[in-house]
């Protein structure tokens, strides 16, 4: 069931008396699967969606609207990523220039430093 543990778990089976209804113990459920076995149910077996009294209406808006939240969330975070990377690519491309000055004022000042042991050189 599920994992791949190796534990010992007791389930059983029962019916009623007339047979119509199956208990299961020693299984465990999650709330979404807890939440569709409350929700009233076709002839089929799926939910009634689209037989649903004001109040389905009412949960359909909600869904909706939770959907609605979720998708603005997601949104915000991926601008929220992309601002981070824009704000992290100028502060790495402000680094790059600032090395590159260091290094061309570290190059200017050996070649000084150069050019005046040389003309001490030729002065000896």
């Amino acid at each position: 069931m599920g994992g791949g543990g190796s534990s010992n778990r007791r389930v059983t089976f029962e019916t009623d008396e007339n047979e119509n209804i199956t208990v299961v113990k020693g299984v465990r459920l999650s709330d979404s699967v807890i939440d569709r076995m409350k929700e009233p149910s076709s002839p089929s077996g799926r939910p009634q969606s689209q037989h649903r009294p004001a109040s389905g209406a009412a949960n359909d808006e909600e869904l909706k609207k939770r959907i609605a939240e979720e998708l603005a969330l997601e949104r915000a975070r991926r601008d929220s990523e992309a601002q981070k990377r824009r704000f992290f690519g100028k502060i790495l491309e402000r680094e790059r220039i600032s090395s590159n000055e260091h290094l061309t004022r570290a190059i200017l000042r050996e070649r000084a430093a150069t050019e005046e042991e040389r003309q001490k050189a030729q002065r000896f």
